[in-house]
């Protein structure tokens, strides 16, 4: 063999080499699974959208997990698998990192939201003293975000101590949400981008944000996170791209 046909089949064997070695390197990725995410129920519809944009750049899915914060908080601190938790409220991130349970620097706040009265759109309620009669559905005030901001609103309004006798507490918000849409309870307590997923119901009020503690969504990685991707997407929630996609689902910027 020549000198320029060895090169020539040198070169032609190591390009071999290279693409054989990008096929296995794409095909090991294509199966590699995303970081497990807990998140509030609140934020169903707004990280399912981020996930996809996420998936449509070349990441794994991320596989997403909705409930009530303290539920999922709970679970995080019994050892369940999670490489991210996001939270409705500061209190349960809080509760998570004085038990050491959070790495450290992985904190910080994705989104904000706002607090609404919804009714049926059939409903003759059109205002706060709407209040004055029938039940009202909110997510459980002594275990669930949504419904401690809830209580802080109609405390602030003087409604809690009238209506407080006729609450229907609910598991979590899109719980809360549910009754209503079903016409099981005329009016609820929610977050306006919860409102906003949902034709059943109309808002016939917006709490001023004075009325509760700020509304936040936290966002950590557990210290027994293993995926790597975690930070990444925690990264990606966070910037403008990943803002602007939970904005189209009415949620608040990160700063607001």
């Amino acid at each position: 063999m020549t000198g320029a046909a060895h090169a020539l089949a040198t070169l032609v064997l190591a390009t071999f080499c290279l693409l054989l070695t990008a096929c296995s390197l794409s095909a090991e990725r294509d199966g590699a699974e995303g970081p497990v995410v807990l998140a509030a129920a609140s934020l169903q519809e707004a990280l399912t959208d981020a996930g996809q944009a996420w998936a449509a750049a070349g990441h794994p899915s991320p596989r997403l997990s909705f409930a009530g914060s303290g539920a999922l908080a709970r679970q995080v601190e019994a050892g369940a698998p999670a490489d991210l938790f996001i939270s409705a409220d500061e209190q349960w991130m809080d509760y998570l990192a004085t038990r050491g349970l959070l790495r450290a620097g992985s904190r910080r706040i994705i989104a904000t939201g706002e607090l609404v009265l919804v009714a049926r759109p059939g409903s003759a309620a059109t205002a706060i003293v709407a209040l004055r009669d029938g039940r009202l559905a909110l997510a459980d005030p002594d275990a669930v975000p949504a419904g401690r901001y809830a209580r802080a609103a109609l405390q602030a309004t003087g409604w809690w101590a009238r209506v407080a006798p006729r609450i229907v507490p609910a598991e979590n918000v899109r719980a809360a949400l549910a009754l209503v849409e079903r016409g099981e309870v005329p009016l609820g307590i929610i977050y306006a981008s919860d409102a906003r997923t949902s034709p059943a119901v109309r808002v016939i009020h917006r709490f001023a944000p004075a009325d509760h503690p700020p509304i936040r969504y936290p966002a950590a990685v557990p210290n027994t996170a293993t995926n790597p991707d975690a930070a990444a997407f925690l990264d990606f929630l966070a910037s403008a791209e990943g803002q602007r996609i939970l904005a189209a689902r009415g949620l608040g910027p990160a700063g607001g």
